[in-house]
């Protein structure tokens, strides 16, 4: 893959109607890279939008039945709402099938640099074919089959009846009305293996017949094996692709990547008291921040991870530098730093993370992703994700002693043994706000404060109220997050390059 200027590819694409042929279906399996060329720009712009539409396939994919209405209802909105080409891929649409080929070409590239971000790669884009497959028309279905040569052949109506008698007999929850409405496949029994085992298929003549319904599964075994073998040579590979320095950063990035708002503005700085702050950490904190917000009251201290983690969330959900200054220096003294040690070994970096001091960048808070995927916690901190980095059994105890039903405890710690972090969070939020569906994926832990406060409040705007620590109440409408959501800015990675340089501030105990 080249890059090349805008304007180059705006001349490239005047010439497409020459190279429809590239892209003949609306489905594939990924074989051949692209090697046209591609500015820096709309490298950047694809591998967002892609990455954004694999998130919400992973959410929708541990909340609903994949095969359900109710799933492919939620996919259908979300996809719209992200403004992704979704309908464009059944049809002959050569800038949508385009978009579709290089974006997963370049999460691939940032999603093969461990086996946990190639796991999962691989099952969010294992999903998103299985709903684009089920969803394409018979004749187009036909036409994929025989694109990645899986020569399965729809049997005629004839046949169906000829064999109606077995085809009914064989295949499991297929009811004589149900069969003659169901497609079947005549496929070679070396691509139906498992199928066979599980005497799930009518068998003749060296030939298993497959029911739609089941015929997905053994594409999806297919692009599995060939997903996971490409996955593996694009790692080895790995080393001459990084050298390059305009990829390195933007593929460090994506697999680290938040695309939401930063929350480095806040229209409510300023409105939060210090004296909320501890009914706020029972109320509206993320796990991660309550865990935090505890162990400074308890121990009096923070190090140095945990000072940035919680820091630069107080500095998002509204707390001034006074304020921050005030905060930090009231908890420490109580504990063994004294005023003085704090004002020489501590304030410079407060000042720092709210841009006063040093290089005056704003930094901005810690992502989910930021923080599962970065600096985890040893012994002695209280940083990092509780779901991601506590020892099972002790993450049990924590939400028991929360109050979290044990029903609840039993599908937080489900999705924590699936990898599913973020989710095992909102699960959390769900359980904590005693509602069924929080109607957005969650990806930072100010998103977790802003929404739950919206959400308390009824969706009025936070009040500074000094007299009573109790009513905290917190932003206005969600659209105004889920809005610039959909826009992501470039100084996220400038700030998460930054933000190297403020950990050199925090390397006092």
């Amino acid at each position: 893959m080249q890059f090349s200027s805008g304007r180059a590819r705006l001349k490239l694409g005047r010439l497409a109607g020459d190279r429809r042929e590239l892209y003949p279906h609306s489905l594939q399996f990924y074989l051949e890279p692209p090697t046209e060329n591609i500015s820096l720009v709309e490298f950047e712009s694809f591998a967002i939008d892609r990455l954004k539409l694999l998130k919400v396939v992973e959410n929708l994919g541990v909340s609903y039945v994949r095969s359900s209405d109710a799933y492919k209802t939620k996919l259908v909105n979300e996809l719209r709402k992200l403004k992704f080409p979704y309908k464009a891929l059944a049809e002959d649409d050569y800038e949508a099938r385009r978009k579709d080929h290089i974006s997963h070409f370049i999460l691939r590239l940032a999603y093969c640099q461990s086996e946990e971000l190639r796991r999962w790669f691989l099952q969010q884009e294992m999903d998103l074919l299985r709903y684009r497959f089920n969803e394409l028309t018979d004749s187009l279905r036909q036409k994929f089959l025989e694109h990645v040569n899986l020569s399965f052949e729809a049997i005629s109506e004839d046949v169906k009846s000829e064999l109606a008698n077995e085809l009914y007999a064989s295949t499991p929850g297929l009811s004589t009305i149900k069969g003659k409405e169901q497609m079947f496949y005549k496929v070679g029994l070396a691509d139906a293996v498992d199928l066979f085992r599980a005497r799930r298929v009518f068998i003749k003549d060296g030939f298993a017949y497959v029911p739609l319904k089941e015929i997905d599964a053994i594409v999806l075994n297919n692009y599995r094996t060939k997903l996971s073998k490409a996955l593996a040579l694009t790692a080895r590979s790995l080393p001459s692709v990084q050298s390059d320095e305009r990829l390195q950063p933007l593929l460090n990035h994506l697999s680290h990547s938040y695309v939401g708002p930063d929350y480095s503005v806040q229209k409510n700085t300023g409105k939060i008291s210090l004296e909320q702050i501890d009914a706020l950490s029972v109320k509206s904190y993320p796990l991660c921040m309550r865990q935090l917000h505890k162990a400074l009251r308890d121990n009096h201290h923070l190090r140095h991870g945990g000072r940035m983690q919680y820091g630069l969330f107080l500095k998002g959900i509204g707390l001034t530098l006074e304020q921050a200054l005030e905060f930090w220096k009231k908890e420490f003294i109580r504990g063994k730093v004294d005023a003085d040690k704090f004002d020489k070994g501590y304030a410079y970096s407060i000042r720092h993370n709210y841009g006063k001091e040093g290089k005056r960048t704003d930094y901005t808070p810690y992502s989910c992703m930021k923080i599962i995927m970065s600096n985890p916690p040893s012994q002695g901190d209280y940083h990092g994700c509780p779901f991601r980095h506590s020892d099972p059994e002790l993450l049990k105890q924590k939400l028991q002693s929360y109050k979290i039903p044990p029903s609840g405890i039993t599908q937080i710690l489900e999705l924590v043994k699936g990898m599913h972090y973020q989710l095992a969070c909102q699960k959390y939020f769900e359980l904590t706000h005693d509602v069924d569906d929080i109607g957005f994926s969650l990806n930072h832990p100010n998103q977790y404060f802003a929404e739950s406060q919206r959400l308390l409040s009824g969706g009025r705007e936070l009040k500074k109220e000094l007299s009573n620590s109790g009513n905290s109440q917190q932003k206005s409408n969600s659209q105004e997050s889920m809005n610039s959501s959909s826009t992501p800015t470039s100084s996220n990675t400038t700030a998460d390059a930054e933000m190297e340089g403020l950990e050199a501030y925090f390397t006092e105990d």
